[in-house]
């Protein structure tokens, strides 16, 4: 994955929004800052990798409820809270919402950026597994139905003979069935076609 990582900003005083992207520009992250949590989730989440440092107390939406929108939109990204009025009910909510660091302002520069490191890191993963399993699903959705069953029978563990008696056909139709499987996913090994099912969260009932 070659995207920059953008950093994104929300806070709604602008002496504070601004000391934070001049810290994260001289680090030499690509910026963009907010004065609100409605401004910022007006702004479509970019294709690669980035999280955001969101002030928890502001007019309007506050930070939680922006974490919150973020996952019910399905634009769930890492957040980093900064806050002058921390208590911990909040930093518990903030935690529990899947925060990666809850910072009292005033911040050490030196703590915000290490726990930016992290968000980008985690948020990069995930992206990765994401696309991974997109192209699980494409190399899924080419299968055909009878191929789907033996893709979901194969990885329940039954064997050739075991697929072909359930499926009411010849062990030489499995294994052609079977190659075509492995072609299509692509899969290398039964091992490997084994953890796709499982990532899939592919069964056999779900495809009798």
């Amino acid at each position: 994955m070659t995207d920059e990582p953008v950093v994104f900003v929300v806070d709604d005083d602008p002496s504070v929004r601004r000391s934070v992207l001049r810290l994260l520009e001289t680090a030499g992250f690509k910026v963009e800052g907010f004065p609100s949590a409605e401004a910022f989730l007006g702004r479509t989440r970019p294709r690669g990798p980035g999280c955001v440092v969101l002030d928890v107390r502001m007019p309007g939406m506050t930070g939680l409820e922006a974490q919150r929108r973020l996952r019910e939109t399905g634009q769930s990204m890492e957040v980093v809270f900064v806050t002058g009025h921390g208590d911990v009910p909040m930093s518990v909510a903030a935690m529990k919402g899947g925060a990666v660091d809850f910072l009292l302002k005033p911040f050490d520069d030196e703590a915000l950026l290490a726990a930016i490191d992290r968000a980008i890191r985690l948020d990069r993963d995930r992206l990765q597994e994401r696309r991974e399993l997109a192209r699980l699903r494409v190399g899924y959705d080419r299968l055909t139905p009878r191929e789907q069953q033996v893709f979901a029978l194969v990885t329940a563990g039954l064997l050739n003979k075991q697929v072909a008696a359930h499926l009411g056909t010849s062990e030489k139709t499995i294994k052609v069935h079977r190659a075509r499987v492995m072609t299509k996913m692509p899969a290398r090994s039964l091992a490997e076609l084994v953890r796709q099912a499982a990532r899939l969260e592919i069964t056999p009932s779900q495809v009798e």
